[in-house]
């Protein structure tokens, strides 16, 4: 599915607010005396872009573009680009830093004899550590740069850190890998999405990455199995014949033996992304790491769900299929179901829990039984994690949403989110993550948050909101798709604007279906599903939407 939608954003991108990536991670130096080898930084398709050096006798507003446009050539630690920059200061800066992606083209105006200013409007940045944040509007900012004169020639004394790539010279040296780490009772891997450039190296900065720990906005709600100041002994992940070789500092040695096995899950599926590795070994500064053999289950990756329809219709709740008939839940939750006349519903992976929203608030139902845990007026769409609470926020209160668990204890968990009309609220199915879609008196806005939880589960807060581009036009709904996309869905005058979001990575809106959308889900595969106002069922998987052949007066979301 990753792979398709990077094949939709590439064919779109030119209707697209083109969303960003970033700068390599820094390898660690330090955990051991040994002697590390150095990072090869080749391009990994052989082709090397080989930007222009200085020309003689150029002014300094030739040596500033020359100097942007250097940014594309990574070999030598970005020699080229150095070659524009004074002796005293070509060290001295730092292109790893980040990368800010050029929407357009940067302006160049003078400030003073020997500086000159770059304005640009950028559409996502991403740091050093590879982690991508995007510019929801184009965001313009000014760059300062400058001038000193060295042998006769104009040469840039200062520039701010980081480079500037275009969004085709981004697309042609950047990739995106997921980082993977637990979630608090390690029965779910959790991608973190980074971007890194697609060199030699980018095996040993997946891995340095992963052990420096999760991307800010995640901590809290999920977890490594490493030990805190666990590096890389020798600086560099070696690949033979498939095989990746990491050589772990000390620290390492204080794992458990639980740990050591998530360990090496954690490096595996981090560095499944790298074409040339298949398996990964783990030494610890050369000396051989006893891994015992893995016990019981492993941790589910990008759980998936049925890839039936769930609905309500005609009051049967079930599963549907295009042949007209409804498959109901394995035991009595379809009737009761049915009976409440939902307006929404939500179904655990169990499929023996369900919260239902209608008319009167959200219910509970197990089987015959059902409990009304909150009849407050405005409420959104309920929803369900993993781990036994339901929650429930209401469409005028943005600063708190309440997590009730299945026997009706409530407990209040607030948030940062801005002030607005609360539209939906989902939690991942791996229940680290919520999201949320806001009505804001500036349009449609959709954050993704980390769900805090205390030691006995129970959540306690949310972490900072980090916003992802949303659909315009009226709110209509917002869905998680997998582990790591998400979809919001707008209504405008010329049909449903549906967008599709990799959570720190790139967004892509998908053909507009004709009608009127009533609400959407994920569904199997990653698929979207969409029901429109006239009850039908479409689905994507991608550039288009076809017809289920489903109906529905309620389609339901599966855990």
């Amino acid at each position: 599915m990753r792979a398709r939608l990077r094949t939709l954003v590439a064919t779109t991108l030119a209707a697209l607010t083109v969303v960003a990536l970033t700068a390599c991670a820094a390898i660690p130096t330090g955990g051991g005396v040994r002697t590390g080898q150095s990072v090869k930084d080749e391009a990994i398709s052989g082709f090397e872009l080989r930007p222009d050096r200085p020309v003689a006798g150029a002014d300094q507003t030739a040596i500033l573009r020359g100097f942007v446009a250097a940014g594309t050539g990574a070999q030598d630690d970005y020699g080229t680009a150095r070659e524009f920059l004074a002796k005293g200061f070509a060290q001295k800066w730092n292109p790893r830093r980040g990368v800010t992606v050029l929407q357009g083209s940067g302006a160049i105006d003078r400030v003073a004899d020997r500086e000159l200013t770059y304005t640009l409007t950028a559409s996502a940045t991403v740091d050093a550590d590879g982690e991508y944040t995007q510019a929801v509007r184009p965001t313009t900012s000014t760059l300062t740069f400058q001038f000193v004169r060295e042998d006769g020639e104009w040469r840039i004394a200062y520039a701010p850190d980081g480079i500037i790539l275009t969004p085709v010279s981004f697309e042609s040296q950047f990739q995106q890998h997921a980082l993977y780490f637990f979630d608090p009772t390690y029965r779910y891997l959790v991608p973190d999405e980074r971007w890194f450039l697609a060199r030699s190296s980018t095996s040993t900065r997946i891995a340095s990455a992963l052990l420096a720990g999760p991307s800010d906005w995640l901590k809290g709600a999920v977890v490594s199995a490493f030990p805190e100041g666990t590096q890389l002994s020798l600086n560099a992940v070696t690949i033979e014949n498939g095989s990746a070789l990491v050589d772990l500092s000390s620290d390492a040695l204080r794992a458990s033996n639980d740990d050591r096995v998530r360990m090496r899950e954690q490096l595996t599926r981090s560095l499944a992304s790298v074409a040339s590795v298949s398996s990964v070994s783990i030494t610890i500064e050369g000396a051989t790491f006893s891994l015992p053999e893995q016990q019981g289950t492993q941790a589910r990756l990008n759980p998936d769900v049925d890839p039936r329809p769930l609905v309500d219709r005609d009051d049967e709740v079930g599963y549907a299929t295009a042949n007209g008939r409804v498959a109901e839940l394995g035991g009595d939750e379809s009737a009761t179901i049915a009976a409440l006349d939902p307006q929404s519903f939500s179904l655990a992976a169990s499929g023996t829990v369900a919260a239902v929203g209608n008319a009167s608030g959200v219910v509970v139902v197990r089987g015959r039984d059902a409990l009304r845990i909150d009849a407050t007026e405005g409420l959104v769409p309920p929803t369900l994690d993993d781990l036994g609470f339901v929650w429930v926020g209401q469409g005028g209160d943005t600063g708190r949403v309440t997590a009730y668990g299945l026997g009706g204890d409530p407990h209040q968990v607030p948030t940062t989110l801005p002030r607005g009309r609360l539209v939906s609220f989902q939690v991942s199915r791996d229940s680290t993550r919520a999201l949320a879609l806001i009505d804001t008196s500036d349009g449609p806005a959709l954050y993704v948050m980390a769900i805090v939880r205390g030691g006995d589960r129970t959540p306690t807060g949310l972490g900072p909101p980090v916003r992802v581009q949303a659909a315009t036009g009226d709110a209509v709904g917002a869905a998680w798709v997998n582990d790591s996309d998400v979809v919001s869905v707008g209504q405008t005058d010329t049909g449903p604007e549906v967008v599709r979001s990799t959570v720190g990575g790139q967004s892509a809106t998908l053909p507009k279906p004709d009608g009127t959308a009533a609400s959407v889900t994920g569904g199997s595969g990653g698929s979207v599903l969409l029901r429109m106002a006239d009850g039908t069922v479409l689905q994507s998987t991608g550039g288009r939407w076809d017809t289920t052949g489903v109906t529905a007066d309620v389609l339901g979301t599966q855990r």
